[in-house]
């Protein structure tokens, strides 16, 4: 079987889904929507495994499609957070430059590098910033202080957020929210908006390369993605109400979640693989 040329654009619209799929699919994305508006994630690591075990399908195809929900996710959140002036533009503009660049490269060798190395370095990196986020006295007012090292740093993050996005198939606000957070001592929703505000660029240029590469799954990405913009609002409003220390607890609690996960896929990997119809329909696309 021939390979799908770099330039042949694959979605797949073709997929028909049961009633209970479909109601799950709205309830991944409802849940993704509230996670992406209260911790400025991209929901993700949340989407990513529903899709693999609802539909039973392999983690590159999950990845494009998760990245559906991320794209329009973010872009609400984005909109939102800047409402409440929740967003240093600044800051989003210089790790966003970093993530493309990041997105790419981990896209790419997707097929090529450890996916277990990559994973046990996000569990390392994990761990130590639960703990810094449950020993910090954070502050809703807090600002950026900028200089020489921190536009240095703010790319430095960007490249392995976009490179986790691209190879764990995570949005990286799981990285750039504790990392502003941590490092650069920003307020906690300063943080969420920097991060949504990368998300959508770095999202977007691994969706387009998902697209020409393995493909995605039209349907399931379209409906967990409208599904997700309902609650996003919600999110974002118990963001800004809920004080600072309770929203630390919460993002800690949640890495430690994403943590978990990771673990459980490392000592249980998925074997699941697409229908044979949708390797077929790639061979006819090529």
């Amino acid at each position: 079987m021939s390979e799908v040329s770099s330039k042949v654009f694959f979605v797949d619209f073709s997929g028909s889904y049961t009633p209970r799929q479909i109601g799950a699919l709205i309830g991944l994305g409802l849940l993704a929507g509230l996670l992406t508006g209260l911790f400025g994630v991209g929901g993700g690591t949340i989407v990513l495994p529903g899709l693999m075990l609802v539909l039973r399908i392999e983690h590159k195809i999950a990845v494009g499609t998760s990245l559906m929900t991320i794209i329009p996710a973010s872009a609400i959140g984005i909109i939102l957070y800047a409402a409440h002036g929740s967003i240093d533009w600044g800051a989003g503009a210089i790790v966003a430059v970093g993530a493309v660049v990041g997105a790419q490269l981990g896209a790419r060798l997707l097929g090529v590098l450890s996916r277990k190395a990559a994973q046990w370095a996000f569990i390392i990196f994990s761990v130590v910033i639960i703990i810094q986020l449950l020993i910090t006295s954070p502050h809703r007012v807090a600002v950026m202080t900028w200089g020489v090292w921190q536009v240095f740093v703010l790319l430095a993050l960007g490249l392995v957020a976009g490179f986790a996005a691209g190879l764990l198939g995570i949005g990286g606000g799981v990285i750039v929210v504790p990392a502003m957070m941590v490092i650069f001592g920003v307020a906690d929703v300063v943080a969420k908006g920097v991060s949504l505000l990368v998300m959508l660029p770095g999202a977007s240029s691994v969706f387009i390369g998902k697209v020409r590469g393995p493909g995605i799954l039209a349907k399931p990405g379209l409906i967990v993605g409208l599904a997700a913009g309902l609650t996003v609002p919600f999110g974002v409003l118990i963001a800004h109400v809920i004080h600072p220390r309770i929203a630390n607890t919460l993002f800690a609690a949640y890495l430690a979640f994403v943590v978990a996960m990771m673990i459980s896929e490392m000592v249980n990997p998925s074997t699941t693989r697409l229908e044979s119809t949708f390797h077929q329909n790639q061979h006819l696309a090529a």
